[in-house]
Order: C-alpha cells, then sequence, then structure tokens
C-alpha cells in the first residue's frame, strides 16, 4: 500500500475531527452513514461473498496521479506489470475482509460513487492487486490514482483525487480477461525440488484459495499434491525428491469451482518464465 493514502489518510482523518468539516478545506466528508458495526475488527478475516447487493465503503488512492498504484507496478499480490493488460493500472489494495491473506487476490469489484460532487456515478471495475494496511472503513478499497480519477466526471479527475477519502460501493463481479484464462508464472528460485508459481489472469471468479500440482511420472506421478500459500498469490511445494514435469496444475476458487490446466508447465520449463493454458471448469 502506497504512501499518500496509507500513512497520510490517518493525518487526513485527524484533521477533519479537529475542524468538523472537510478533509482539504473545500470537499465535505460523508459522515451520515456509520459502516462500523460494533465491536468491528477491520482487519479481521470473513469468508462472505459480495455478490449482489451494493455495500458500502470507503476509497482512497496511492501512488502517481495517472499511475498504477505501486512504484514497481506490482504488488502485495506477487502480480507482475499492473500497468500492463488485463489490469490496466485498475489496481486496488484491499483490506482484510477483501484481501483474505491474499486468497482475495486476482478479484474483481465493480465500484461507484456518488456523494462526493466530482463523482460521475458510473461504475468501474477493480482488481485487488495489494494489501491495504491501515483501513479507515470495514471495506476500504486503495485505489491506484488511475483507477480513482476514473470515477470522477469527465475534467474532474484531479478535483476528486483531491478530496482523499470519498464513500463509494462495491459489489463482487466476476473477472472479464478477453483473450486470457489463466496464468502461471514460475518464480525465479524454482529448480527440482522447489517449485513456486504465481497464479494470475484468472478470468471468472479470480480468486484463488487451494492449488494442487500434479506429475506426469515419478514417485507423485499421477496424482495431486497440495501446495502452501507463500505469499499473495504465489504458491509453492516442497519436495522430498525431484520433481518430474510436464506438471498439470488444479485451481480451487473461494466459489468452490475447480480449474484444471492440464500439463501446462513443460518438461523444459525455466525459472523467471510465463506459461498460460487454456482450461477445464468442474
Amino acid at each position: 500500500m502506497g504512501t499518500l493514502s496509507s500513512l497520510a489518510v490517518l493525518a487526513a482523518l485527524l484533521s477533519f475531527a479537529a475542524v468538523g468539516g472537510a478533509v482539504d478545506g473545500s470537499a465535505e466528508y460523508d459522515t451520515s452513514t456509520d459502516l462500523t458495526p460494533a465491536g468491528a475488527d477491520w482487519n479481521a478475516s470473513e469468508a462472505t461473498k459480495y455478490w449482489g447487493p451494493w455495500t458500502p465503503a470507503r476509497a482512497t488512492w496511492y501512488g502517481q496521479p495517472e499511475g498504477a498504484g505501486p512504484d514497481d507496478n506490482g504488488g502485495a499480490c506477487g502480480f507482475k506489470h499492473v500497468n500492463r493488460y488485463p489490469f490496466m493500472s485498475m489496481g486496488s489494495c484491499g483490506n482484510q475482509p477483501l484481501f483474505k491473506d491474499g486468497k482475495g487476490c486476482g478479484s474483481c469489484y465493480k465500484i461507484r460513487c456518488r456523494k462526493d460532487q466530482s463523482c460521475s456515478g458510473r461504475t468501474e471495475t477493480v482488481i485487488i492487486t495489494d494489501m491495504n494496511y491501515y483501513p479507515v472503513a470495514p471495506f476500504h478499497f486503495d485505489l491506484s490514482g488511475t483507477a480513482f480519477g476514473r470515477l470522477a466526471k469527465p475534467g474532474l479527475n484531479d478535483k476528486l483525487r483531491h478530496s482523499g477519502i470519498i464513500d463509494i460501493e462495491f459489489t463482487r463481479v466476476p473477472c472479464e480477461f478477453p483473450g486470457l484464462k489463466i496464468g502461471f508464472h514460475v518464480e525465479e528460485y524454482s529448480n527440482p525440488v522447489y517449485f513456486a508459481v504465481l497464479v494470475e489472469y484468472e478470468d471468472g471468479d479470480g480468486d484463488v484459495v487451494q492449488v494442487d500440482l500434479m506429475e506426469s511420472r515419478g514417485p507423485g506421478g499421477g496424482r495431486w499434491t497440495r501446495m502452501r500459500e507463500s505469499w499473495g498469490s504465489i504458491w509453492r511445494l516442497d519436495s522430498n525428491h525431484r520433481l518430474q514435469a510436464p506438471f498439470s496444475i488444479r485451481i480451487r476458487n473461494e466459489s468452490g469451482k475447480t480449474l484444471v490446466a492440464n500439463k501446462v508447465i513443460p518438461a523444459n520449463w525455466r525459472p523467471n518464465t510465463f506459461y498460460r493454458s487454456f482450461v477445464q471448469y468442474s
């Protein structure tokens, strides 16, 4: 999460409380709705799925005004080049109910803002790509500068960004990445007894709650071996034998859907390499 909102946002809230009105002296911060249930832990993990009704949240932004968020175009999910397709700089940090210890990485949400005078009211789709460590609401989207500006009326992008904290609504939606189904980036230090893979570009549900690997031959051939979540959307397998590729990878989503990418990692796989696959659903 970037410095603009993750650190300065707390100072903005204190400033607001002190003056009893606008965060920036001009745009009024709406407090008409208390979003905080009694005893709520804003970083508590929840199993709730958000498909359906619009839910109130708050949004901030970080990074460059027209940027993708993180300075390295990555984030706490481990995704690469979030400034490029399919992310197109429309990423967001999520606090724990959205990030879910990394299992929310890749989830897509439609968001909209209507209370700030600079808001257009139209919906935009954002993808969870990063972690929000300093939430200001039970559901807090810390958007890229690009995504935050897209919520504004034409010509008012900078004015809306100047508001700092805005009330929004969100709803979970399927990810739509035309031309992509799923991709796997074999991480840099992978070797015959340690295999780590970043799961990204998952069309559909977007999230990943479990990953399994099947070797094509050898001691683990023909059976699924459970991988462990390393961090973000990176999953790893520490093996007691030399792993025998090609590898098939099976993914389970939060909705319970299972995706299988058969022999997606070839026999001559290399670390720091991206492999793409069409998948079978079950």
